[in-house]
């Protein structure tokens, strides 16, 4: 009965089944296939019975049942898929597995594993790229507050924001895309990795079993890939999560109702906000990210501590790669989905910006003020101090900032009633942010 909500709640099938049970077997199955193929090619076992270890090694024919069956008698998961596959295959039997330690075949099924998954998470960044643009080049010029330690700051553009989120998610895409041959790479050079069990050719069973799978291989091993790969995998997803959930923690707060600038799409026909008050609209896929980023996080410990083993090798990384690998991965493409259709279908509440910008009463255009006094021709520290003061006044009164600017006489020496106009203008002060915005959606072009 199912346990993990990674079972029924969590993940896409077309993710989860690259980490099934079965496509495991399979993936062992390929290795075992690709090294009676190699050893073939150097003519150390006949064709023939390299071709039917092949067509053998497929799970039509060597089952899961029937290796879960060997696993219970012998306690040893790699021999019990060994001796599954030899039943398979006759008197070409003999040559199944060898030379190989079992994370030979191990490790490079989890290279094959990785390297899938780690596809599907940068086709899906790359979603993701293409809907913060569009959202970028769509709001290019949409004013809105700027906020600083929570509190208003001077106006930026919701294109801006977007393309923000949209360069940090183009970093991701190139570390990912540099990453995937470093990290995706197996190995077959036996128990201590001096390729000793494979004889004189040793290397070159390596380089054929790698060739003929896809994937690169491990220079210098031990009895294992080196887990500083897996490390780094971790890592780049890790650095993935904390970007969705600080995207998420930004809609969540422009969705609180004193903000309401954008809100996450709610079926107001149907959806169901809360169980007692039914007033709500809840940002829950917000919220879900936010609470799955926490959980792929939490892996890194496990992953870092996992390149920390004796001499070369124990097993204290096993157990915890079997969760490390595939959650990390998995849980990592369901939130990017659900980063997609969040911003996808984003209701944003451009009204609002411009009422939430009115209702500073020019407060957030002090720094304009300061500047424009400036080039007026006071010292930019006088300037400062002197609109400091001015703005503490406004706000004190509960007044707008050009009331208590034009009733002052050391602003009147410098600025004109068209100048404090102009230096109080939200048009004014967005500086280069749609040039910046132009040159980030031109990297989705």
């Amino acid at each position: 009965m199912p346990v993990s909500p990674l079972e029924f709640r969590y993940g896409r099938p077309e993710t989860k089944a690259i980490f099934d049970e079965k496509t495991r077997l399979q993936r062992l199955l390929d290795v075992e296939a690709a090294l009676a193929r190699a050893h073939a090619k150097l003519g150390h076992i006949p064709q023939s019975d390299a071709d039917i270890i092949t067509r053998a090694a497929d799970v039509r024919y060597v089952t899961l049942e029937r290796a879960k069956e060997i696993e219970s008698e012998i306690h040893h998961d790699i021999m019990a898929v060994v001796k599954a596959l030899t039943e398979q295959c006759g008197s070409a039997g003999r040559y199944i597995h060898m030379g190989a330690t079992s994370n030979d075949i191990i490790d490079t099924a989890n290279a094959l594993q990785i390297r899938d998954g780690l596809n599907i998470v940068l086709d899906g960044l790359k979603e993701l790229h293409k809907t913060l643009c569009f959202l970028a080049e769509r709001y290019r010029d949409t004013i809105m507050l700027g906020r600083t330690h929570g509190q208003y700051a001077v106006p930026i553009t919701f294109g801006l924001k977007m393309a923000v989120f949209g360069e940090e998610i183009y970093r991701h895409i190139v570390r990912l895309e540099s990453a995937i041959p470093r990290i995706a790479v197996g190995k077959m050079m036996g128990a201590v990795g001096t390729g000793a069990s494979y004889g004189k050719d040793a290397l070159r069973i390596q380089e054929l079993v790698m060739k003929d799978l896809g994937i690169g291989y491990e220079t210098a091993s031990t009895q294992l890939v080196g887990r500083d790969r897996y490390a780094e995998m971790v890592s780049i997803l890790v650095n993935i999560a904390t970007s969705l959930e600080k995207f998420s923690t930004e809609v969540r707060n422009l969705q609180r109702p004193e903000i309401n600038e954008v809100a996450e799409a709610f079926d107001s026909k149907k959806q169901v906000g809360s169980s007692t008050m039914a007033h709500k609209k809840n940002p829950i896929t917000a919220e879900n990210i936010c609470g799955l980023a926490r959980i792929i996080r939490s892996f890194t410990i496990p992953a870092y501590e996992d390149n920390v083993l004796w001499h070369e090798r124990d097993l204290t990384n096993s157990s915890a790669e079997r969760f490390v690998i595939p959650y990390t991965i998995i849980l990592t493409d369901d939130i990017i989905q659900k980063a997609v259709r969040l911003f996808s279908n984003l209701n944003v509440h451009e009204d609002v910006m411009l009422q939430n910008l009115e209702a500073t009463q020019g407060i957030i255009m002090a720094e304009s003020v300061m500047l424009a006094l400036t080039e007026a021709g006071m010292g930019r520290q006088e300037a400062h101090e002197l609109v400091r003061q001015l703005s503490m006044e406004a706000e004190d009164k509960g007044v707008n900032l050009r009331d208590v600017l034009m009733a002052s006489d050391d602003v009147r020496k410098y600025l004109s009633e068209e100048g404090i106009k102009k230096a109080l203008d939200y048009r004014n002060y967005t500086g280069a942010a749609g040039q910046i915005v132009d040159r980030a959606v031109e990297r989705c072009k």
